[in-house]
């Protein structure tokens, strides 16, 4: 596992990537400032520098309030921002991540919290959110809510989210966003491992184990 050390202000300036427009053909032209390119293509980067927890209160599939902090405190945490629309890097991201958690015991997979949050809240309605996650993993939590909202959340995480529009060749509504995966630490809340849209189902079941552990992959 490769460290590297990621200062605050890099991370908002850098320009080496760009945003995954799932399902376009192609990649927008908005970088998101995450990780350099030399390390984009590790399955997982463990930060020096955390990200701290977002303060990003939503709402679940059941209609309910779900306070990100409050609900995750002191709980092994993976959050991806996506939308079920999304035809490939979405589902596939989130099916990996469920396969991945099948494989650890019992009382670990309960322990986890895997939280997708939408970047399509117009289309991705609480029951909609639902419904989907059930065909992959019904515990997953699903969390809608204001665009804004949710696009703020992300900026804390280093991830860059753009509203929903048109895709000029396929006439199909997507979203422009980043495809990292971050993984919190149970023992310090902070968000200090990250991984790229390239992790495969073998990464995470190798990695979730010491995850849900607070250690290092």
């Amino acid at each position: 596992m490769r460290k590297k050390t990621f200062a605050a202000a890099a991370l908002l300036a850098a320009a080496s990537l760009t945003l995954t427009a799932c399902g376009s053909g192609d990649s927008g032209d908005s970088p998101v400032a995450v990780v350099s390119e030399d390390t984009a293509r590790k399955a997982a980067t463990v930060l020096d520098q955390p990200f701290e927890k977002p303060d990003l209160v939503l709402t679940d599939t059941h209609g309910r309030k779900y306070d990100f902090r409050k609900e995750t405190a002191g709980k092994p945490t993976l959050i991806y921002f996506g939308y079920t629309h999304c035809p490939d890097v979405c589902p596939t991201t989130m099916s990996n991540l469920a396969v991945a958690k099948k494989q650890l015991p019992k009382a670990e997979q309960d322990e986890l919290r895997v939280v997708f949050v939408t970047t399509d809240p117009a289309r991705d309605t609480p029951a909609e959110l639902g419904k989907w996650l059930k065909g992959i993993d019904p515990a997953f939590v699903g969390l809608t809510g204001d665009f804004s909202t949710v696009q703020a959340g992300a900026r804390t995480l280093g991830i860059s989210i753009e509203p929903t529009h048109k895709d000029k060749k396929t006439g199909k509504t997507v979203s422009v966003h980043g495809t990292q995966v971050i993984a919190f630490s149970p023992k310090t809340n902070a968000g200090y491992v990250l991984y790229g849209e390239d992790a495969s189902v073998d990464d995470y079941t190798k990695d979730l184990p010491k995850i849900v552990k607070g250690q290092n992959p």
